[in-house]
């Protein structure tokens, strides 16, 4: 017969009508517990969050990618510059042109190695895309920058977002990447970047925004 104060001898036997008295978790138990439920929590959200790899982004339809050129010292652009001389503008530093091939390195480990890039007609753009080393560029004016004249963000937006639409209806499996300005990015994401960095854009048949997500320059 069990001792008195045995756990055993308070069980009360089913058949009496009463539930056996179990006992009770211990602290410990109680934080290993909640631990685990947190941790499945938080392996839920990250599952859930995961973002889609960037060249299968790419691949598709429904995505693009928008990079402000690589680091060039100055704001703007000095007075009286042309677009035909590249020594009246503002250019990539040696900062800005090793940033290039970086990220163009980086965007070939992602599995880009298939890509349609287009650049704005300024210099600094042009010199990015040929750093990116992905198979050349060729210059779309609805890229080039508005920062002197804020009036046509509207009209320079629209363009691009018609020139998108063509672009992404004849691209096929590769990736399409456009160089540009921070102003541009802005008006047609609404989010200001920083010297090459990235978003990736999601787009809709007409060559409009959706939505975007931040890739900061890995160079």
């Amino acid at each position: 017969m069990p001792a008195p104060g045995d756990r055993a001898a308070r069980a009360v036997p089913t058949g009496s009508g009463r539930r056996s008295r179990l006992p009770r978790p211990g602290p410990a138990t109680l934080v290993r517990a909640f631990l685990a439920g947190w941790l499945g929590l938080l392996c839920g959200f990250t599952l859930a969050a995961a973002p889609e790899p960037l060249a299968d982004a790419l691949a598709s339809g429904h995505h693009l990618l928008m990079m402000r050129h690589a680091e060039a010292p100055g704001t703007g652009d000095p007075a009286g510059y042309s677009l035909d001389d590249c020594r009246t503008q503002r250019n990539l530093g040696e900062g800005g042109r090793r940033q290039a091939v970086a990220t163009g390195e980086w965007l070939q480990r992602q599995g880009i190695d298939r890509a349609m890039v287009y650049s704005s007609p300024w210099c600094r753009c042009k010199d990015t895309a040929q750093g990116l080393n992905l198979g050349g560029y060729v210059v779309e004016p609805s890229l080039g920058s508005f920062f002197d004249s804020p009036r046509l963000a509207g009209s320079q937006t629209r363009a691009l977002s018609a020139f998108v639409a063509k672009a992404m209806a004849g691209k096929g499996p590769r990736a399409l990447i456009l160089v540009t300005h921070h102003v541009n990015i802005r008006e047609f994401v609404g989010e200001n970047v920083g010297s090459g960095d990235m978003v990736l854009v999601r787009v809709g048949p007409d060559g409009r925004y959706i939505s975007h997500r931040l890739i900061l320059s890995p160079g």
